[in-house]
């Protein structure tokens, strides 16, 4: 005679249909089984239960004499796991599909573990300079990776010979240890120590490479940076990282950028910006003035009579290049009137006739007076 309602054990009602109950059964085996549940003395007594329950509501026959009778001839479900097999309720289901229903999909690490394996990127910050990076450039860079052994073509045995398959574990690379439980078989796999996880062994190792099938080596390659790039960009190549492992592909190289600090020009995106000094005489009566570039030749820069300083003049089309094309951005000029530290006689002169002709009276001053005289009036 069952101590508790069958139903009640497994939280359906009556009349349920039969895939509500075993779907019913397997929530609450996934969360009480002795080997997950935290509470494991708890969680056994009450695993004992479900199973029970399940087993007499999962068959026809019996859960119709348990609806009638309240128990089931014989005692069925005394024994908890009567009629289950090796998988209990979910016997043909494959041992693959139990342990991922319990283990959240965990199954045992891949059985190519031995097999072929990708090498590893590499890394490599390279500075320019801002012209490298306004016309673009082919740098020659030189640096270490591990390069696949030419003396064993990376198999790690000496030449003649080859790897052997790891008699410990199959080749596998686990060790694979069967346990009995109220569920069925569960298997645990555990890192091979003869092999170390390779799956073979290398009885007669490579004198070069001492079986690791690669050796450290330098490489010297040619880098082809685009014109436009900037600090930040990223150039990718492929098959130049580190040799792959058992035939496995070579991993990428990929090429970071800076662009160094550049005495002249400061970049925003694709425009550049300039202070450009102007004299006196340049700002007060407009001039043409000459102005530095990335390129080749200087451009000429048209300075109107009366400018002041802090003026920032647009000269189109004479910032960075887009590195996907597409024309070129601008470059900002912003011109500082210089003062003379030092005059000649003749020059102070000059200036200090041009003060007495009233040339020292600024016209935001003038302008302010004859606001204040239009206010009261005053001629």
């Amino acid at each position: 005679m069952p101590t508790r309602d069958y139903y009640e054990v497994l939280g359906v009602p009556r009349g349920t249909s039969e895939s509500e109950i075993k779907r019913a059964y397997r929530q609450l085996a996934r969360k009480h089984h002795p080997d997950v549940a935290e509470d494991k003395a708890h969680a056994s007594e009450f695993f004992k239960e479900i199973n029970e329950a399940y087993e007499v509501l999962s068959d026809p026959g019996k859960r119709e004499q348990y609806d009638r009778f309240g128990t089931v001839g014989n005692g069925a479900g005394a024994s908890g796991f009567g009629g289950f097999g090796d998988f209990g309720p979910f016997a043909g289901e494959g041992f693959g599909e139990i342990f991922d229903m319990f283990f959240g999909g965990g199954r045992t690490q891949s059985r190519q573990r031995g097999g072929p394996q990708r090498g590893s990127d590499l890394r490599y910050d390279l500075e320019i300079t801002l012209e490298e990076a306004y016309t673009g450039v082919d740098r020659e860079i030189t640096f270490s990776h591990l390069a696949q052994c030419a003396t064993c073509d990376g198999s790690g045995a000496a030449p003649g010979t080859k790897p052997q398959t790891c008699l410990q574990c199959g080749g596998t690379g686990q060790l694979r240890q069967v346990r009995s439980t109220p569920l069925g078989q569960f298997v645990t796999a555990t890192t091979c120590s003869r092999c170390g996880g390779e799956g073979r062994i290398t009885p007669d190792p490579c004198p070069t490479c001492h079986g690791r099938g690669r050796t450290e080596q330098e490489r010297v390659l040619s880098v082809h940076i685009p014109a436009g790039v900037d600090g930040g960009s990223r150039i990718r190549i492929g098959g130049s990282g580190e040799a792959g492992v058992r035939g496995g592909p070579s991993g990428d190289l990929y090429v970071y950028l800076s662009v160094a600090e550049h005495e002249l020009f400061k970049r925003d995106g694709l425009d550049l910006s300039l202070a450009m000094p102007i004299s006196f005489s340049q700002a007060a009566l407009g001039s043409e003035v000459s102005i530095p570039t990335l390129s080749d030749e200087p451009a000429s820069l048209r300075v109107p009579a009366g400018t002041q300083t802090g003026t920032i003049f647009r000269v189109r089309g004479k910032g960075m290049p887009s590195v996907r094309g597409g024309g070129h951005g601008d470059l900002l000029v912003r011109v500082n009137v210089a003062v003379p530290r030092k005059l000649t006689k003749h020059q102070r002169e000059l200036l200090e006739e041009f003060a007495r002709a009233g040339g020292d009276q600024l016209e935001e001053e003038k302008s302010f007076f004859e606001r204040v005289k239009d206010a009261f009036g005053v001629e």
